[in-house]
């Protein structure tokens, strides 16, 4: 049975462990999506992790989120994450960038005056927070089905920018509400075209990303992070019958690609549906499985160690904010700090860098 502590081949990299770093909102980048000398910092501190994955990444700003979010369209933001990757690098880590598309999950104050948009004329019912208050997200605009290659080059030309800036590969954002997973979902995606329907034509965006990005960057090095029933954030996928025919049917379809990973977010990790998952995903013996169990969850060491059994690494979240080290302190028994909930979206220095490495006196 494998280890935690186990090395692993994923893609063209070989892990020191198996424990690896969720991607985390974290609204540490000013308006122009520029990361700075703290997040070089940041994720430079955690790399003993076996893989860091960093926060969701937009590709142009008019596709931006939350504020405090990096993009990596510019000059200047590829400029910002070779910084971090090459400290990364110089530390002895691997790093992966999120890519994502907030779709409706915005507002046009986010997008500096650019329309959210969707696969369907749909409201999430949910609000986000732009760069001065809390706002309801309004009603997108459906995406017209020429301009869904544009979509597609938006992650192609992402994932090219996260190369050149020094990144070892590129997760594409296919969970959580936001736009890709806004195509997978019948409640969101109400189409009657090409790319809605039925769950071959709803998972049909993805494929075609995950398609054009492996072309330009190559597929071991493109992984796709899903959250299959996790009805957050306006998502409703109720149907267990309709939920299985479509991320299975995106997972047979991708099989010959050969991706790096596949990362599954799921509150019942063992169940039927994510054991069924896992079996396709990692049936083209080359792709690897890396888990986790949702929003919200601390998982000790025992838990973490639970999810190898299943996958191939387990992800962690909010105890790889407060534990830069969090590998030596799962290997050698040592107590964990509790994350402070309250700074992980405020800015600046405190609950992002200042946590501390393990001491004798901690």
């Amino acid at each position: 049975m494998s280890s935690l502590f186990d090395s692993l081949q994923l893609g063209r990299l070989t892990l020191p462990n198996r424990i690896i770093m969720a991607p985390l909102t974290r609204s540490r980048a000013g308006r122009d999506g520029v990361p700075t000398s703290l997040h070089e910092t940041y994720y430079t501190q955690r790399s003993s992790l076996g893989l860091i994955v960093t926060e969701g990444v937009f590709p142009k700003v008019s596709r931006r989120a939350f504020p405090g979010q990096p993009g990596i369209d510019t000059a200047e933001q590829i400029a910002g994450w070779r910084r971090v990757a090459d400290s990364v690098h110089e530390a002895g880590g691997h790093i992966f960038m999120q890519v994502m598309n907030a779709g409706r999950l915005s507002h046009a104050s986010l997008q500096e005056g650019t329309e959210p948009v969707a696969p369907s004329a749909v409201a999430s019912g949910t609000a986000v927070r732009d760069l001065e208050s809390r706002k309801d997200c309004p009603v997108p605009r459906a995406l017209d089905t020429t301009e869904l290659p544009g979509i597609i080059d938006e992650f192609r030309h992402a994932a090219r920018n996260a190369i050149d800036a020094g990144m070892d590969g590129v997760e594409i954002h296919g969970a959580n509400g936001y736009l890709l997973h806004q195509f997978l979902s019948p409640n969101s995606n109400l189409r009657e075209d090409s790319y809605g329907g039925s769950p071959e034509k709803r998972f049909r965006l993805i494929e075609e990303i995950l398609r054009a990005v492996a072309d330009e960057i190559g597929a071991d090095r493109v992984a796709i992070r899903l959250s299959p029933q996790n009805n957050i954030q306006g998502i409703e996928e109720v149907d267990a019958a309709d939920v299985l025919a479509t991320y299975g049917g995106l997972l047979d379809a991708t099989a010959d690609l050969g991706l790096a990973y596949v990362s599954f977010m799921h509150a019942n990790p063992a169940g039927d549906l994510m054991t069924e998952l896992i079996s396709r995903a990692r049936a083209n013996g080359r792709t690897r499985v890396i888990l986790n169990h949702g929003f919200g969850q601390l998982p000790d060491r025992d838990a973490a160690e639970r999810l190898i059994q299943q996958a191939d690494a387990a992800v962690v979240g909010r105890l790889a904010i407060s534990n830069p080290d969090l590998v030596r302190r799962w290997q050698e028994g040592l107590p964990v700090t509790a994350p402070d909930e309250s700074t992980f979206y405020t800015g600046g220095e405190k609950g992002y860098t200042d946590y501390p490495f393990f001491t004798v006196n901690s």
